[in-house]
């Protein structure tokens, strides 16, 4: 009975409130939903709009986005955050090569950055495939109506809940339906995270490496620059952290360093 009222409360609050106009929710091209899909991880809805807007039309197939410079996939990227995602998206367009995206699980999760949330992912919005994935908006329409006092609640169990709610055969609705409706109930004040099971809270922006990282890839959009200019970015107290940001994205192989100077990938 309770599956029953869930359902119905999910489909009725998307009929009423659904985001239809959402770019992604367009195509069932599995690369464009690849792209959406690894620009959403840590990221609002409404800031990924106009990136993902503007990355397929610069890279509107994968075998463009392969033949790219790894550098101008990153300048397109900047001030979307977590840079190692765009080139995890041109690693896979390069692995994939002429190949056209598979409907299966396993031959998906073989391109780089493509886990099993990713993977369902693409099957289910491009394939309409009855497969069972989370994701954080997901997880939060799930704990509230089914465990809502229960601490430690595993994944496991919320894919058991997914299991027998998934309607047959509307997967791609359906998915988007969820993730509306928890993204609501998140707007509302619920918040369910602290009683999911493995829940660690997200380290601040603000003195982090990752803001380092990202300063160093926004500054050398603009063109090459000496260590001696990146490492002073974010001031001089903070210099230690900077060459620790240089040394990650070189290994990383975000940055190279050519004739004394640090710069995008060509």
């Amino acid at each position: 009975m309770l599956s029953t009222s869930f359902k119905k409360l999910v489909w009725d609050y998307y009929k009423k409130h659904g985001r239809h106009d959402l770019p992604w929710r367009k195509t069932r091209d599995p690369y464009k939903i690849l792209v959406s899909e690894v620009m959403l991880q840590q990221t609002q809805v409404e800031r990924v709009i106009p990136y993902y807007e503007e990355f397929v039309r610069k890279f509107p197939t994968p075998t463009r986005l392969a033949a790219s410079p790894l550098g101008s996939v990153l300048t397109v990227w900047q001030g979307l955050g977590y840079n190692r995602r765009a080139k995890m998206l041109w690693e896979a367009a390069r692995a994939l090569g002429k190949s056209t995206f598979s409907k299966h699980e396993a031959h998906l999760r073989v391109l780089p950055g493509v886990g099993p949330y990713t993977a369902r992912a693409i099957m289910a919005f491009a394939y309409n495939a009855d497969v069972v994935f989370i994701e954080t908006n997901i997880r939060t329409a799930v704990m509230h109506h089914f465990f809502p006092r229960k601490k430690n609640v595993a994944d496991a169990e919320i894919e058991k809940i997914l299991t027998a709610t998934l309607p047959k055969g509307k997967a791609r609705e359906w998915y988007s339906a969820l993730m509306d409706y928890g993204a609501a109930l998140k707007r509302a004040g619920v918040k369910t995270n602290a009683r999911v099971k493995g829940y660690t809270k997200q380290k601040k922006f603000d003195g982090s490496l990752r803001q380092a990282r990202g300063a160093v890839l926004r500054a050398l959009v603009a063109g090459p620059l000496p260590s001696a200019r990146l490492t002073m970015l974010l001031g001089r107290d903070r210099e230690a952290q900077m060459k620790g940001a240089l040394a990650s994205l070189t290994k990383e192989g975000l940055i190279v360093l050519e004739r004394g100077e640090f710069a995008l990938p060509d």
